[in-house]
């Protein structure tokens, strides 16, 4: 599929999920057909990371369509480039995630961030954690960062947590 076939594609369904929503079928289970979700299945996506992202966009007023396209794009090109379109068959368990009150170099949240990051990369998302949940979002906003940046960063710097670190001291400086 062509980057703009499936950016299209992806768009599309976005908006068809947020009518379903505003119609009352709020799970991924009753948002999304088989279709659908074998669809988002070629691009790294899980029906629930979707479903995630269109309700709070209801609830909260984002994140936006053009985000969401944003970070889906980067998980894509990792899931197809990286993991050549092969998921790792892995969920990580909350337990694995370090606190929401973690912080580093007296930076809350960051840990935390960085972990879901990664998670979200690599397409192992439990289902009940969101990479962008408000939290996410309150974060990277004080932060001056937006998810796609974030992720774009956590990729880059693979194992490189300083780095992360360092770059997002930067941006929060950063008038």
């Amino acid at each position: 599929m062509k980057r703009n076939d499936w950016e299209a594609a992806f768009l599309n369904l976005f908006e068809r999920a947020t009518a379903a929503w505003k119609a009352g079928r709020r799970s991924p289970e009753t948002m999304f057909s088989a279709d659908d979700a074998a669809f988002l299945q070629t691009l790294g996506c899980s029906a629930q990371e979707l479903f995630d992202f269109v309700d709070d966009a209801q609830c909260c007023g984002e994140p936006d369509a053009p985000t969401v396209l944003a970070v889906q794009a980067i998980r894509r090109e990792h899931f197809i480039g990286v993991m050549n379109g092969r998921a790792t068959g892995r969920v990580a368990s909350m337990g694995e995630l370090p606190a929401k009150a973690a912080t580093v170099d007296g930076i809350p949240w960051l840990p935390r961030i960085i972990a879901k990051a990664r998670l979200k990369l690599r397409g192992e998302m439990p289902s009940d954690l969101m990479y962008g949940c408000g939290g996410d979002r309150d974060f990277l906003r004080g932060v001056r960062m937006t998810l796609p940046q974030f992720l774009t960063l956590v990729r880059d710097s693979g194992a490189d947590d300083r780095r992360i670190v360092e770059a997002v001291k930067r941006s929060a400086q950063a008038s």
